[in-house]
């Protein structure tokens, strides 16, 4: 599968560019870069910085998008390594394709899909080769489908990119088993049918490191922002909440266990 599955780059489309990047500085401690590499007619672009290493990106939601009903919301771009063909594959598998496939200069190819259940995701082949999520803090160190049918949806991603599932831990009656996954050898996130039970949209959720998960989520919520669940325990030690922004995007802290 080469590089096929590896999350590679996080973009908040918004409604509130410079609002969002107030926040996320705020709560995450992120800084803002806008990206040198912008084109003539491209929308304004910054990419958010952990450290030293960007993470992702930040721009308006587009109008088109808006007119399709699109809030707020958090895209992960995954490599592929033809996305053409990953986009014939999807629809084989039952999927869809919401936007692309189209060239960005010096960056790489990428399309947006929809999968059976109705999440979105982006297929991206990157002009670097190399390119990765960095990881520690200020990252997104896990990646969450919460759709109707988890079962269906890990078929899918593994047939599409190249997930390898892993254990399953049951979560009750309502909610079923959580299904994890990796790539490249590396644990990386986990499917559940929470939308289902929850009756909301499939979507992704994106888990940014912390080091201090209180201290955020107060920031979180003096910023704007709102907690929807947690702090709560998990698995290991760690500790997570969901939340959502000021601008009604859904996003995720996670605290890594204290050695």
């Amino acid at each position: 599968m080469g590089n096929t599955g590896r999350f590679v780059w996080y973009e908040l489309m918004t409604s509130d560019p410079a609002g969002a990047k107030a926040f996320y500085q705020a709560v995450v401690g992120w800084t803002v870069q806008d990206w040198e590499k912008k084109q003539d007619g491209m929308p304004e672009y910054a990419m958010w910085v952990a450290g030293e290493r960007p993470v992702g990106g930040v721009m308006l939601l587009a109008e088109e998008a808006k007119a399709m009903g699109a809030p707020t919301h958090w895209l992960a771009h995954v490599a592929v390594e033809d996305v053409d063909a990953t986009l014939a594959r999807a629809k084989e598998l039952g999927g869809g394709v919401v936007f692309g496939p189209e060239d960005i200069p010096e960056v790489g190819r990428f399309a947006i899909l929809r999968d059976p259940q109705g999440a979105v995701i982006s297929a991206f082949k990157p002009a670097d080769p190399a390119s990765d999520a960095p990881s520690g803090k200020g990252t997104i160190g896990w990646n969450e489908l919460n759709t109707t049918d988890a079962v269906a949806a890990q078929k899918f991603y593994v047939a599409l990119l190249g997930f390898e599932p892993t254990e399953s831990m049951d979560m009750g009656p309502e909610f079923g088993s959580y299904l994890m996954w990796k790539s490249g050898g590396v644990s990386k996130g986990g499917i559940s049918s929470m939308a289902k039970a929850q009756g909301f949209p499939p979507s992704w959720l994106y888990y940014i490191t912390v080091d201090d998960l209180d201290a955020a989520l107060q920031i979180t919520k003096a910023r704007g922002g709102q907690v929807l669940n947690g702090p709560m325990d998990v698995p290991g030690g760690d500790r997570v909440a969901q939340c959502l922004d000021p601008q009604g995007g859904a996003f995720a802290l996670h605290e890594n266990a204290k050695s």
